[in-house]
């Protein structure tokens, strides 16, 4: 059981370095879907196996913060998911965009669930919002052993065609790419009629040290010991063959197919 507590000692809105985007809310402090390769995991503050936090009176403050900008597109979803599990019950992120609708803002959001629905009529009132949603697996077995409380990714592909057809500007985060697990040419399949734009992104460790890479490695030993060094290697040599050939596949298909694609890799 998740221990959801309140922290009061931070700003909500916060520079952020994406493109389009000067500014971002989380929602959360920390993340419950506990995906072990997550990049900001060497930067949390609590155990998110255990312990997620939330902002007090998000609404007033954020609000307050709000006023010192001109109304614009705020990003959420970059150190948390807006929409893990515990939004449902405490609905952090709802009250936010009901605040920045009411404030003529508009969000972009990036999430690993289909609960971002029940806000499609609040973001339908807002001026150009985008959803993006992150999948990384094909296999929903091998999903649950690197994305513990993540939902299957057929659900989460089946929200973005319900936000695509209401009219709202959809995209897709196809990350982490794991090499020789991952099955990126799969992705883009399912995801192309549902997605204005998709992003491609390897999976990036910057230290061996690093808790991401400790984790991954230890699913690595346990449940593919046969292919484990072979991973590793490619994972951290980015002239990796695998790297190449992935790429070069993928702008076949970006350009037979006329895609909005973006490959890093």
């Amino acid at each position: 059981m998740i221990s959801v507590t309140e922290s009061t000692s931070r700003s909500i809105l916060t520079p952020c370095g994406l493109k389009n985007f000067d500014f971002q809310v989380d929602p959360y402090i920390g993340c419950e879907h506990l995906c072990y390769y997550c990049y900001v995991l060497s930067e949390a503050e609590t155990d998110w196996s255990k312990e997620v936090r939330i902002h007090k009176d998000i609404t007033g403050r954020l609000s307050e913060e709000m006023d010192k900008i001109p109304p614009r597109s705020i990003y959420m979803g970059y150190y948390t998911d807006p929409y893990q599990p515990c939004e449902g019950q405490f609905r952090q992120t709802q009250q936010v965009l009901e605040l920045f609708a009411e404030k003529g803002f508009s969000a972009g959001i990036l999430t690993k669930s289909d609960l971002v629905v029940r806000d499609m009529d609040v973001l339908k009132s807002m001026k150009s919002p985008s959803v993006s949603v992150s999948v990384a697996f094909t296999n929903n077995q091998v999903r649950r052993l690197f994305e513990a409380n993540t939902m299957d990714t057929e659900k989460r592909i089946d929200a973005l065609a319900l936000l695509k057809e209401s009219g709202i500007k959809t995209g897709t985060l196809i990350c982490p790419v794991i090499p020789y697990i991952s099955d990126a040419i799969g992705l883009v399949e399912m995801l192309e009629p549902c997605a204005d734009e998709i992003w491609i992104y390897g999976l990036s460790i910057n230290d061996p040290s690093d808790k991401n890479w400790l984790n991954v490695e230890k699913i690595l030993r346990e449940h593919f010991s046969d292919q484990a060094e072979k991973i590793k290697t490619a994972v951290f040599d980015k002239n990796h063959p695998f790297w190449a050939d992935l790429k070069n596949r993928l702008e076949d298909i970006q350009e037979n197919r006329n895609l909005n694609m973006h490959i890093h890799i």
